[in-house]
């Protein structure tokens, strides 16, 4: 496996981590279970939402970038909430928008910030 490919893959499972952890915080904090059924079923719309992102932008060209992570930011929630409203019939209160777009956020984008190399001056 290239190094590039390498990127990419690890790049991809971190992002279907990131919305993991955002649906089993998001589960303990209303008390719901967080066995692996309801949580894949939670998770869902989104990770669907996050891999059509993904082909979309083709983000294995650049995984790491902040502008990759803003895309993926932005398809994964908006998709995702629709996907959950009209596909799976569960609600999309304002408070679970806000949250959703806020979390999201944090963690696609938010894991690709990252502290530039300076050039060594002359």
């Amino acid at each position: 496996m290239t190094p590039a490919r390498r990127a990419a893959t690890l790049r991809f499972i971190l992002d279907v981590i990131c919305v993991v952890i955002f649906v089993i915080v998001g589960r303990r904090n209303h008390n719901e279970t967080t066995d692996a059924v309801g949580t894949l079923r939670t998770a869902a719309p989104f990770l669907i939402a996050l891999l059509g992102a993904w082909v979309g932008a083709k983000a294995w060209r650049s995984p790491r970038t902040l502008s990759t992570g803003v895309v993926l930011w932005i398809v994964t929630t908006g998709v995702g909430l629709g996907i959950r409203r009209f596909v799976f019939g569960d609600g999309i209160a304002t408070p679970f928008v806000i949250v959703t777009t806020l979390v999201l956020g944090l963690l696609l984008v938010g894991t690709r910030l990252q502290k530039r190399p300076t050039r060594p001056s002359r």
